[in-house]
């Protein structure tokens, strides 16, 4: 396992002091009347720069999986936490749910990547500190790991793309059968967690039309809400060249600003950037359901998944879509 490594965005314009990140617009987030308040939100990720003004006030638990220590060096889980709950950095919101409290903070992803289990040991770990949403920017590259198994192993193309593909299912049932376990758990405890995955920068339209590479582990196991990327485009939203297809649902991923480790702000691309908006936008919901009635995961997934619209994306491949893009709550 390893991150799902954003692309950097040299030239990308920054908005004004007291505006708002598109994505944030393009969500609904800065209409709704919800925050995130009282809703424990959980990120599997680098870590965190928990010092950045982004996350001023919030309870910040942490818990290295990496054995490298708490902290975020890489600045991926930053970027992604600042998008899901970030308040407001130099007069510009960046945040979907400015009003979640206390978040998790898993630190699954060191210098070498990680492995299945940390990612499994973490899951737990939020779900047993009562985590509603678990945001995952980060997935199993099956493409890049058959070529590493050529390049670095001496292993045929035959023997290379079989072990891979061991790997491939191994993971699928893993993760499957964990979502299965919560979703038991939380029906008997009464407890609500959904889990957000990033569905992969594996594909490349730019090149070729036809270069589509389908959502990866985890994010493709069944119990788990798919994400692919969108962009902005000169008549509504375009789909993300690198954006793997079959996701679940989309989220801006094009142009994302958020926080930066070390402060400051930056702009990002990719299914990672794409997921924390989907992280937030349940965020909200799951404060509405906690206000009218009893939050379970089955009503946070169907809220969350019928929200999805379809305007601005018209001609657009449905298995690069999904449902659509998802909306936060507006009454």
């Amino acid at each position: 396992m390893r991150l799902i490594a954003p692309f950097e965005d040299k030239a990308t314009a920054k908005p004004a002091a007291g505006e708002i990140a598109w994505g944030i617009q393009s969500v609904g987030a800065d209409t709704s009347p919800f925050t995130g308040d009282g809703v424990v939100v959980a990120v599997l990720d680098t870590g965190i720069d928990g010092s950045h003004p982004a996350f001023s006030g919030m309870n910040i638990v942490q818990e290295d999986f990496t054995g490298e220590g708490n902290g975020d060096q890489h600045g991926h889980g930053t970027h992604c936490a600042g998008t899901i709950f970030g308040r407001t950095v130099d007069g510009i919101r960046i945040g979907v749910a400015p009003g979640v409290k206390k978040v998790l903070i898993g630190k699954v992803l060191g210098a070498q990547g990680g492995s299945s289990e940390q990612i499994v040991s973490a899951i737990q770990w939020a779900v047993e500190n009562g985590a509603n949403v678990i945001s995952m920017s980060l997935g199993m590259d099956f493409p890049g790991y058959v070529e590493w198994l050529k390049e670095t192993q001496g292993f045929p193309s035959e023997l290379a793309t079989s072990r891979a593909l061991e790997g491939y299912r191994a993971n699928v049932q893993l993760f499957e059968r964990l979502a299965s376990l919560i979703r038991a758990q939380g029906a008997i405890s009464q407890a609500a967690t959904i889990m957000v995955a990033a569905a992969g920068n594996e594909s490349r339209r730019d090149e070729d039309p036809n270069f589509e590479i389908a959502v990866s582990p985890p994010a493709v196991a069944e119990g788990i809400i798919s994400v692919g990327a969108l962009g902005k485009g000169n008549n509504g939203f375009t789909v993300a060249t690198f954006s793997n297809t079959g996701a679940n649902v989309s989220g801006p991923g094009v142009g994302v600003l958020s926080a930066k480790a070390g402060g400051g702000l930056s702009s990002k691309s990719g299914t990672s950037m794409a997921t924390p908006h989907v992280t937030g936008v349940a965020a909200l919901w799951a404060e509405k359901i906690k206000k009218t009635g009893v939050l379970t995961s089955w009503q946070l997934t169907a809220r969350l998944i019928s929200s999805a619209i379809t305007d601005g994306l018209s001609g657009l491949d449905p298995f690069d879509i999904g449902a659509g893009l998802v909306r936060a709550p507006q009454e």
